[in-house]
């Protein structure tokens, strides 16, 4: 398998990145039929957003961390810590995908003028950063996954790992504001 990617990387990337925003989008517009999930007792629904919260805070410092390593040599290190983002992203994922396509969106319980010229402004850079990082990060994670470390140097894994780096804590940080402003502050 490691060898048919390899040599495909951006098809399958491609693939990856349709495949996932599609559940996204399909789940955030109600497309995927909620009676396809068993539903949870409500304790569960309302400790989604603040289990998410916790790791997005995670990710945010093990892709620091991460980013550290590599600027030190120290790609082992580097690669865990990647592996370890993108699997605490892909939990928040799973969880948040599945609180909005049993429940929907959630609405904000704020006020109006804070919505139209705070909430929504920041949800909305925060959505748009998190679909450009997709494809980012599936060929930035392909790259790595499918070859030695050393290997990874004739590739363009660095320039783009740096871009999606940037981007993706740029968009947890948001994530989390959003999550502040929903559950915390109102």
């Amino acid at each position: 398998m490691q060898s048919v990617v390899r040599g495909r990387v951006r098809e399958w990337t491609a693939l990856l990145s349709v495949v996932s925003l599609a559940l996204v989008f399909g789940a955030a517009l109600g497309v995927i039929p909620r009676a396809l999930l068993p539903v949870a007792p409500d304790a569960v629904f309302d400790a989604i957003p603040h289990v998410n919260a916790v790791l997005s805070t995670l990710a945010i410092v093990t892709i620091v961390a991460g980013v550290a390593a590599s600027r030190r040599g120290d790609y082992e290190r580097h690669r865990r810590l990647m592996v370890a983002s993108l699997l605490l992203f892909a939990g928040f994922l799973v969880l948040y995908l599945y609180k909005v396509t049993v429940q929907g969106p959630a609405s904000f319980p704020g006020p109006a003028a804070v919505e139209q010229y705070l909430y929504l402004p920041l949800l909305a850079v925060h959505i748009l950063l998190a679909v450009v990082c997709v494809p980012l990060l599936y060929y930035v994670f392909l790259l790595a996954a499918t070859r030695p470390i050393s290997a990874v140097f004739d590739t363009r894994h660095k320039q783009v790992a740096r871009v999606a780096a940037a981007l993706w804590v740029v968009s947890f940080v948001l994530g989390n504001v959003v999550y502040v402003l929903l559950y915390i502050v109102y």
